[in-house]
């Protein structure tokens, strides 16, 4: 099993027909065949199922599509990052929930292209177990955790911004003119929370006095765009972090602290005794000297931390 031959499958998935596929790619048709018909045998067991008209994946060539495509991804990161040897250049990866305190972040990457405008950045979104699994398989090169436990298996720096968490609520919500909502105020009440919220070491679960099962958990989300959907739809409060949704102006909708006060903090981590690339590197300069208020140059900010 080769590059080429995993890009053709990828081309064969994608298009679910063999001849536009080969179009596609520029090659004879029976060549094409021929060579994921060889792919299958190689494997060991059926990639499609072959109709009169398209293809479908089976289930072996599902899992195959999805190890194909992160394994082009790191070819293709690999190349741009030995393109250009002799400077930061190339593309950093970044994945994380949304929050606020990536604002951070986003200054830091804004000054690392200022000073090597060939750095490019890739900013993913996702929910913790996403971006974990992302990183760990060396798709992205840095991740961004809430309050994640683990920190000792990482390289690591905590992000200056805490959040806040609250109640997404409908402005006609009989919760809208509290300034505060308690776990007992949400009690009987439709709640959409995020995926990570049922994990019984969330501080979120934790607010909940242990006890989330006796709440009335509508729907789970891990975008808060789709939540906000769902509240203006009257499905129920989304519990969720401050500012990440405009509660100002002709909004409809009403961001509300929980109560006792519930703070998250931000940490970007990557893995241990990795080789970053030098885009990496410069941008982690970046990223500590805008942490630590801009005092000194980013190289001397960055002397005292190892990679």
């Amino acid at each position: 099993m080769d590059i080429r031959t995993l890009r053709y499958f990828l081309a064969v998935a994608e298009e679910r027909n063999i001849t536009r596929a080969a179009e596609y790619l520029c090659i004879a048709q029976p060549s094409l065949s021929k060579q994921m018909q060889n792919l299958e045998d190689e494997i060991g067991s059926k990639l499609f199922e072959r109709g009169s008209r398209t293809i479908t994946l089976t289930e072996t060539g599902m899992i195959l599509k999805k190890r194909a495509e992160e394994i082009l991804d790191l070819v293709e990161k690999t190349e741009t990052e030995l393109s250009s040897p002799g400077g930061a250049a190339g593309e950093v990866r970044i994945g994380g929930g949304e929050s606020y305190a990536v604002c951070t972040v986003a200054h830091a990457a804004r000054k690392t292209q200022e000073e090597f405008p060939e750095v490019t950045f890739e900013f993913f979104s996702g929910d913790a177990d996403t971006v974990m699994e992302k990183l760990e398989a060396g798709l992205i090169d840095f991740g961004i955790f809430v309050d994640l436990k683990d920190l000792g298996k990482y390289n690591s720096m905590r992000l200056p911004h805490s959040d806040t968490w609250g109640a997404l609520v409908r402005k006609d919500s009989p919760l809208a003119e509290k300034e505060s909502v308690s776990a007992e105020d949400l009690k009987n009440i439709p709640l959409l929370l995020s995926r990570q919220a049922k994990r019984r070491d969330s501080e979120l679960y934790k607010w909940f006095g242990g006890n989330l099962e006796k709440f009335n958990v509508r729907a789970r989300y891990n975008l808060i765009y789709n939540a906000t959907l769902m509240v203006k739809e009257g499905m129920g409060v989304a519990l969720t972090l401050d500012k990440l949704v405009n509660t100002t102006g002709d909004s409809d909708l009403v961001f509300i602290p929980l109560k006792p006060k519930l703070e998250t903090h931000l940490d970007i981590v990557w893995k241990k005794y990795s080789i970053l690339s030098k885009a990496s590197e410069a941008f982690l300069k970046n990223l500590e000297y805008v942490i630590g208020g801009g005092s000194a140059a980013p190289s001397e900010a960055f002397g005292t931390r190892r990679l």
